[in-house]
């Protein structure tokens, strides 16, 4: 194999939705979540575990960010028309960083809806072309994966949980840089978050009608996203817990 063309912008071959590759990348990353839910306890008892954990998540975010921007200047397709990170998952990767270095609580309340659910919609109906073993198809699942991860672990091991509060301030935060971001579109002639037009691979926006009307039904979908992340995670996890201690059995 030539490893210039693991690298090179050019290729003879385009990544495929649903492959082998694409599934082998999705089951990785529910093996290491499932692999992180199972050793929490493990994990809270242990401070250097704990912390060297969270120096990992941090490392491998900011690597695959600058890795990414190398990647653009060395291939010499570095614009800032698209190579800024100011898509809803560069924007969640570095809010990731800092929610990891400092333990955020407001920040979690955030990235526990946006990163977690950006971030796996992005990973289901990735906006790529290279496939593997391109350097590009490797650096989306890690870092799609990792600012996952990030939000999980600060769920599972630090113990921060989400509110209805977070849900609706979650909202609000992503109008708020929905909003900046459409200004610096405007300045710069670009289409992050795609909020000038639909992306050019298959995405969820393909049902969501045309432009302007998208945008609108991306709202809602993402409320509904993030609502059944809380319901299903949380809310309902509570509501039988809460049944079964009562007498020591469920009630219905």
């Amino acid at each position: 194999m030539d490893l210039s063309t693991l690298f090179d912008r050019q290729r003879t071959t385009d990544f495929i939705m649903f492959s082998t590759s694409h599934w082998i990348g999705l089951t990785v990353l529910a093996l290491i979540s499932l692999l992180l839910y199972f050793s929490r306890f493990t994990i809270r008892q242990k401070h250097r575990l704990r912390n060297g954990l969270r120096l990992i998540l941090v490392i491998t975010l900011i690597s695959c960010e600058v890795g990414l921007q190398l990647w653009y200047v060395s291939q010499d397709v570095w614009k800032p028309t698209h190579s800024l990170p100011m898509e809803l998952c560069g924007i969640t990767l570095m809010l990731s960083v800092i929610m990891l270095i400092t333990r955020n609580r407001l920040l979690y309340s955030f990235l526990y809806f946006a990163g977690i659910g950006g971030a796996f919609i992005a990973l289901i109906t990735p906006n790529l072309v290279y496939p593997f073993p391109h350097i590009r198809f490797l650096l989306f699942f890690v870092v799609h994966g990792a600012i996952i991860l990030a939000s999980l672990y600060m769920t599972w091991i630090e113990g921060l949980r989400p509110t209805w509060k977070s849900l609706f301030f979650t909202m609000i935060c992503l109008n708020v840089v929905a909003a900046a971001v459409w200004v610096a579109n405007t300045i710069l002639g670009a289409n992050y978050m795609f909020l000038s037009h639909k992306p050019d691979t298959y995405s969820f926006l393909n049902y969501f009608g045309q432009y302007p009307y998208y945008l609108l039904i991306e709202e809602l979908f993402a409320f509904a996203v993030f609502l059944m992340m809380y319901l299903f995670f949380f809310w309902l996890p509570d509501r039988f817990r809460t049944r079964y201690t009562k007498g020591g059995h469920f009630r219905l």
